[in-house]
């Protein structure tokens, strides 16, 4: 078996001595991180077939999908896939959309359903222009159409006695303003010298496609951290990311927030994946899209939508991105992100997450932890390696006291533990490129 245990081995240790530099770690709620798993998908439009849609988001655990007013979807489809698959969407003005209303409308049907998890404004437009009260805006020309229509979406849905509860996403890209309409902020402050007024509110949420690869990062290769980096909300990102969009803007070099206030701005993913092609095999677009959701939550993104549930079949060029090539036969990317959700299951909250006294002395640089948390008590503790460029990482998790049982899990595998043991202090694992599951039972 080409992941059989020689990854992990266990060492017992009777008597360790839990080492003073052990850290106390919170656990955040594994609802939550699931509830953070989301994909793009036009439903049952572009090729796509309802029945399928149901099928595949039940099979990987998505929680919901990106959709918007653009794609005609009937408020039966909604209906259906709330109540046959759990899903929730976002709702949103799509590319060179302007229609508040229409958009308003939607959503307050998709909330009736209690299927609404969030309003959107535009998609990307650097590369779709808007119109918008007679003038148009994004692309080359001026942004500030885009700004009032944001505006006024805000304002609009803050108003709306039903929809004011729910979150409003920003435009994405915002990083490609031409003229300097504050659109890197969610609302600009005071002394921002942007050319709409200080105190205007856009959004809630900033909304970024921080895909994997970018061709300006060594024309697309892979490197060790890739996931973990472009998952960055710092200027080290090397992508698409948060800093080029919010932070310095990639177009124009605007200004906006500085690394401290990124660190902890609210932000949502809602495209981003690669594309499986010369360089990139099937296998490591499975584990790939793996470490990215687990890397986007442990780095603060509360949604991630990774493009695409199943590839385009109306578009030329490599469409290669999806969980489902177009005839929905399911790549390891869906085996794999169904492993995960399957051995996570949970779908009651966590209130108060409990914490977790462990220590990983040395932790290389590409290895990362989350702990998470199920709502009857069980911790959660997902180790995964990020050496996309071969090798091994050997560590050691010590934990300050013995536990009444540690199952292991690797979802490259299936979804049974592939071992369990009992009173054990520490362990041994030797991790690559994908996640390792220890569950732990006090």
């Amino acid at each position: 078996m080409k992941y059989i245990l020689s990854l992990i081995w266990i060492s017992l240790f009777p008597y360790v001595c839990f080492p003073n530099t052990h850290k106390k770690i919170q656990a955040q709620s594994v609802n939550d991180f699931l509830n953070s798993i989301g994909a793009n998908s036009s439903i049952n439009k572009r090729g796509e077939n309802l029945e399928r849609t149901i099928e595949c988001t039940r099979y990987l655990g998505i929680r919901w999908l990106r959709s918007g007013y653009e794609d005609g979807t009937t408020m039966e489809v909604y209906k259906r896939l709330r109540n046959e698959a759990g899903i929730k969407f976002t709702y949103g003005l799509g590319s060179g959309g302007n229609n508040i209303p229409q958009l308003l409308n939607g959503a307050r049907e998709i909330a009736a359903l209690d299927a609404l998890l969030a309003i959107e404004g535009n998609n990307e437009p650097n590369n779709w222009g808007i119109e918008y009260q007679g003038e148009k805006g994004g692309k080359a020309n001026t942004w500030m159409p885009l700004a009032k229509l944001q505006r006024d979406l805000y304002y609009a849905v803050k108003n709306d006695p039903l929809l004011k509860k729910y979150p409003v996403f920003s435009i994405s890209e915002s990083g490609g303003m031409t003229d300097n309409v504050g659109l890197q902020y969610l609302h600009i402050p005071k002394g921002a010298n942007t050319s709409m007024p200080d105190g205007t509110q856009y959004a809630d949420y900033v909304n970024i496609h921080n895909y994997i690869t970018h061709p300006s990062w060594d024309n697309g290769k892979i490197h060790d951290n890739q996931t973990w980096i472009s998952s960055s909300p710092f200027s080290d990102c090397k992508v698409d990311g948060l800093y080029n969009n919010h932070g310095l803007t990639w177009y124009k070099k605007h200004k906006g927030y500085n690394e401290n206030e990124l660190a902890t701005l609210p932000k949502v993913t809602t495209e981003t994946g690669l594309v499986i092609d010369e360089n990139i095999s099937e296998e490591q677009h499975g584990k790939l899209l793996l470490n990215l959701y687990l890397a986007q939550f442990k780095r603060g993104w509360s949604y991630t939508a990774i493009y695409i549930l199943r590839d385009r079949s109306d578009e030329g060029g490599n469409q290669k991105f999806g969980f489902y090539t177009p005839n929905y036969t399911p790549r390891k990317a869906a085996i794999y992100l169904h492993n995960l959700t399957t051995i996570l299951e949970d779908n009651k909250p966590t209130p108060k997450p409990g914490s977790l006294s462990y220590y990983i002395p040395n932790q290389p640089e590409t290895v990362h932890d989350l702990l998470l948390q199920k709502s009857d008590g069980t911790y959660e503790l997902i180790i995964w390696g990020e050496k996309y460029t071969g090798g091994t990482d050997a560590i050691d998790i010590h934990f300050k006291k013995r536990y009444k049982s540690i199952s292991i899990y690797n979802p490259l595998i299936g979804t049974d533990a592939t071992q369990t043991l009992s009173k054990i202090k520490s362990l041994k694992l030797k991790l690559t490129d994908h996640p390792i599951i220890i569950e732990i039972t006090e």
